[in-house]
């Protein structure tokens, strides 16, 4: 890590939503760092993934889904986070769908900076039955900009993820490593814990709630081992409280009994988890209080 030749430096992924940017940032990392889900919009925050090689430290940030149409605070603040990260980063992959190309993702091409390396990443092969439409594909997209290198992946199978690593190591600068060969992420586990609550909560509601609701972790506190978390979620009308409470408060208990479990994976340790629902309508819009929560 300390050699002439070692590279190091900060990469964005970006795409539209659902395109599997968070799923290709946990496969590339080995851990699962940022959350998934089948809706867009579940990545709201930039995260960063580490990878050390023998050669080279990708420092991987996640980015949320680029919106072409918006309709709130919220919306505007993951757009700017998007274009923040793709003036600050070395290298930025950008994501797509392997046969599906739209209005979204060319206007994303367009923000791409000139004097940096973009590598097109094309996601989910392996929901192609016919590998030989793939090739046509590829050839359009090379028409659409002088991309540094196109790489067919499927994030969810491990397929290409190699060979992109090795690809994107090329256009690196030569810089020593940033961080120890040990760490994986810049995240804290206040924040992975937040994320885990809120994914567990997409996962299980499905179509049930719209997509106004936030975790807040109000204490986080580390004890002989143990870690003892106190969690709010906030929700935009008292009807999606009772969706997100259920029955008796049910289906509070199993979100905030997986993501526990997911936590005590992730954290290597015990976990006491403690979560409430609270109703703030119009969170998505009010600057002051998204502020106060990190966006």
């Amino acid at each position: 890590m300390t050699g002439e030749e070692f590279h190091c430096g900060y990469i964005a992924i970006v795409g539209r939503p659902n395109v599997g940017k968070s799923t290709l940032l946990n496969r590339l990392v080995g851990v699962k760092l940022s959350i998934t889900s089948r809706k867009p919009q579940t990545t709201r925050n930039l995260i960063t993934g580490i990878v050390t090689r023998q050669q080279a430290q990708l420092i991987l940030v996640d980015t949320p889904g680029f919106q072409t149409h918006f309709s709130n605070i919220l919306n505007r603040s993951m757009n700017r986070m998007v274009t923040q990260s793709l003036s600050s980063v070395d290298v930025v992959l950008i994501v797509v769908e392997a046969l599906k190309y739209g209005a979204e993702d060319q206007r994303l091409i367009e923000l791409l900076p000139h004097k940096k390396a973009a590598l097109l990443v094309i996601n989910k092969i392996d929901r192609i039955s016919d590998r030989k439409r793939l090739l046509p594909f590829i050839k359009r997209m090379s028409e659409l900009k002088d991309f540094s290198a196109i790489i067919p992946v499927s994030a969810a199978k491990g397929k290409g993820i190699e060979k992109l690593i090795e690809v994107t190591e090329k256009y690196l600068p030569q810089r020593l490593a940033i961080y120890a060969v040990d760490e994986i992420t810049e995240a804290s586990e206040r924040f992975l814990a937040a994320e885990l609550i809120r994914e567990n909560i997409f996962r299980m509601l499905g179509d049930e709630l719209p997509y106004v609701s936030m975790v807040i972790i109000d204490k986080f506190i580390e004890e002989q081992g143990l870690r003892r978390i106190f969690a709010s979620i906030i929700v935009d009308k008292e009807s999606h409280k009772g969706i997100v409470v259920g029955v008796r408060g049910g289906r509070l208990k199993e979100i905030a009994s997986k993501a526990r479990r997911d936590m005590e994976k992730i954290f290597n340790g015990k976990v006491f988890l403690e979560v409430w629902v609270k109703v703030r309508s119009g969170w998505a819009d009010d600057e002051r209080f998204l502020k106060r929560s990190g966006y």
